[in-house]
């Protein structure tokens, strides 16, 4: 076994359990580090408390002198906890969270000093953002830009710093991170929902989307992963052949959590608490070493805060139990990848869900408004949802056995597909008295006030309505959540919109009832949607021929995907719901596309040295062994040792041939990326990558592992899956 390998194999066995205290109710911890409601009552003025509330509820603006005092009092509690320093923190377009963190003190001369947070450095700062990616919208030497702190997600402390979650915007306004168009998409679709929900009750003010993210992730020793060029570079690997036991007797799935991956959980759900991250669910998933947590329901832009907070916290935490978290959607392969769950509905703030049926009919037509707009938004904007999870690394995972596919599709189980059915059925035009009883005692009226038992859930669907709430379940693991959410809630804006302009113009023209205007809306909408209604195998041939079919997209790479962002619609339907400007969209399409490119640039290159410079060398010294075995048997035994040796100069052949093979490709991979890098056109480079240099990693493998399976175990210098997934 090659030293690397054997050192890195001795260091994970030789790992001692340390057992972490679980006995401190978690409802104790919750949220100790956060300046959250609690805290502000005891710290702040009520002048002040009454203002950030204003801000959290209405979305209205804080005066400066007010902001004075909330960062005093802020300062006052951090250093209370023995902070030392503060950060804007953000979350710019490189898909992970940003900070520069500054000290409290400042010097006020004759060798004097103070501990200073003024309302100006709480609200506003100016970091040198001229690295992060910005899709053209400025120069790299304009380096201004603007975090702006987001009082609708409290401030925390991490070690010795607080955190200020704040917006990140250019010098000329336009954003540059995730989360203002996030909260540009949560304005668009409260206002747009609340002036539906109106319809059903006079009262509602406000409607919050909400969402629960379920983290799937992988847990692998530290020195185990760091002996893996490919790991370490691109959080997954690039060869490997599958172990001769995986995830096959699906023993890991829910069974008993391994000591040591458990004291992680623990370790990370403490820092959870106090971070006021609501994690409520653990248990192992279906590959071996691969795990899930999941929280309790939040707000939409408080729930991505915390799950890319999570993100960070999990790799530290991982660091101090020496495992190496992956959150790559497809780390092995032959075993099932991960994904990150995203959990939407909408709920009012008379705390009513409204993708909830009621007990009456009235609440049920309103259930159904709600859930049919949704369903309909789903189907007018299909490409966009596939465009808001597309990345190169979920590409490995859409359609893979574990995966929904890369065809958009809603699953809504067989009873409301039978109630849709039955309205659908209805008469055109102004409802006769008996379809109007129909209508509140038969029809609307039939369903259950709970769905959660009444249908099997659809794991292949990538849209799945399940009970009171709708799974988006193929955004990848470590994708950030506020992407698919944008999207996600401004086609429901939009749609919501469409609706109540369709029904105002029924009531004002046609004198229809308003229950009979809203419900001959929703017949025409469950007629325009059926084509995104699928309750089958989203894995099978026969739905992607069927999907052709009806006009649905099957965009299978990131680079197709990606156009539906820069589409006309697309740019319109921002435009119009003043989420983005054309030069934001562009933006952020022009920065995915590249992200595409390098990242394929760096596995290939990654590949390319590991093949070379790790199993060649390897291969051919296994090679000059066995060729001396038998030059040794053709001594001694003369004529007569090719009998005796005829095994090892087969496997000397085999050996030749995938070396040539290997390096044939690699030499081929490399002049393909060379090509790629030559054109100025960034769709056709990522094209190139895609359809030219991507494709060769598959045959360099290919040759690769079947090395791995001829050559002494003794000589591979590459740590094994089954020593990756099977060392706890």
């Amino acid at each position: 076994m090659s030293t690397f390998r054997f050192q890195a194999l001795k260091e994970a066995l030789g790992r001692d359990i340390v057992s972490v205290n679980e006995t401190e109710k978690r409802s104790v911890l919750f949220g100790e580090n956060v300046f959250n409601q609690a805290t502000m009552l005891q710290y702040l003025t009520k002048d002040a408390y009454t203002s950030v509330m204003d801000a959290i509820e209405n979305g209205s603006k804080i005066d400066r002198s007010i902001a004075d005092q909330i960062s005093s009092s802020m300062k006052d509690w951090a250093l209370s906890k023995g902070v030392t320093h503060y950060t804007h923190w953000f979350q710019p377009l490189t898909g992970a969270t940003a900070e520069k963190h500054d000290a409290f003190f400042e010097t006020i001369g004759n060798g004097q000093a103070i501990e200073k947070f003024g309302g100006g450095q709480l609200v506003q700062q100016e970091p040198d953002a001229s690295s992060f990616p910005n899709g053209g919208i400025r120069n790299t030497f304009e380096a201004r830009g603007y975090t702006a702190w987001d009082p609708t997600s409290p401030a925390f402390i991490y070690g010795t710093t607080l955190c200020i979650p704040t917006v990140f915007v250019a010098y000329t306004g336009e954003a540059l991170d995730y989360k203002t168009p996030l909260l540009r998409a949560l304005q668009a679709v409260d206002a747009a929902a609340t002036a539906v929900a109106k319809y059903f009750d006079k009262n509602v003010k406000k409607v919050n989307a909400s969402l629960g993210w379920e983290q799937e992730y992988f847990l692998i020793d530290s020195a185990l992963a760091n002996s893996r060029p490919d790991i370490v570079m691109t959080g997954r690997t690039l060869l490997g052949h599958s172990p001769a036991k995986g995830q096959q007797l699906d023993d890991h799935y829910f069974g008993s959590i391994p000591t040591r991956a458990l004291d992680y959980m623990r370790d990370l759900e403490t820092e959870c608490m106090l971070l006021g991250i609501p994690v409520k669910t653990r248990h192992n998933e279906v590959a071996p070493n691969q795990f899930e947590l999941a929280p309790i329901y939040e707000e939409t832009n408080l729930a991505v805060d915390h799950n890319s907070l999570l993100m960070d916290v999990m790799e530290k935490v991982g660091a101090r139990h020496k495992f190496k978290v992956l959150l790559h959607e497809k780390p092995f392969a032959g075993v099932n990848g991960s994904g990150k769950h995203n959990n939407w509905s909408l709920g009012t703030n008379t705390g009513v869900n409204l993708l909830s049926p009621g007990k009456t009919p009235m609440s049920n037509l309103q259930f159904l408004t709600f859930f049919v707009n949704t369903i309909k938004a789903i189907n007018e904007y299909e490409e966009l949802m596939r465009a808001g999870i597309a990345s190169a690394s979920n590409d490995h995972r859409l359609g893979a056995n574990e995966a929904p596919p890369a065809i958009m599709s809603v699953f809504i189980g067989e009873q409301l597909t039978a109630v849709l059915k039955e309205l659908e059925g209805v008469t055109d035009g102004k409802l006769s008295p008996q379809e109007k009883t129909d209508l509140k005692l038969n029809v609307v009226g039939k369903i259950p006030e709970i769905l959660l038992d009444n249908t099997d859930r659809n794991r292949t669907s990538p849209f799945a309505f399940t009970g009171n709430k709708f799974e988006f379940r193929a955004v990848g693991s470590k994708a950030n959540c506020a992407n698919p959410m944008t999207i996600l809630n401004t086609i429901v804006a939009k749609q919501l919109e469409d609706f109540k302009k369709a029904v105002d113009h029924l009531i004002d023209t046609k004198e229809l009832k308003k229950d009979e205007a809203i419900f001959n809306v929703l017949r025409e909408y469950i007629k325009d949607s059926k084509n995104i209604l699928f309750e089958g195998n989203g894995y099978g041939k026969e739905w992607e021929k069927e999907a052709k079919q009806r006009g649905l997209s099957n965009n299978k790479t990131t680079p197709e995907a990606l156009k539906a962002k820069v589409s006309k619609k697309t740019l319109e339907l921002f435009e119009e719901m003043g989420v983005m400007n054309k030069i934001e969209s562009e933006a952020r399409y022009e920065i995915e596309v590249e992200e595409y490119v390098m990242r394929i640039q760096i596995e290939g290159r990654v590949l390319g040295d590991v093949a070379r410079n790790h199993v060649i060398p390897t291969a051919i010294r296994y090679q000059n062994m066995l060729i001396s075995n038998v030059s040794g048997l053709k001594e001694l035994y003369g004529k007569d040792f090719k009998n005796l040796a005829a095994e090892q100069m087969l496997i000397i052949e085999e050996i030749s041939e995938h070396i040539g093979k290997i390096n044939t490709k690699v030499n081929e991979m490399t002049e393909a990326r060379k090509k790629a890098n030559k054109l100025t056109d960034l769709e056709k480079k990522a094209s190139n990558y895609c359809n030219k240099v991507k494709p060769l990693f598959d045959e360099i493998r290919y040759s690769c592992d079947k090395l791995e399976l001829l050559i002494d175990d003794e000589l591979w210098p590459l740590t094994k899956y089954r020593e990756l997934l099977f060392t706890r």
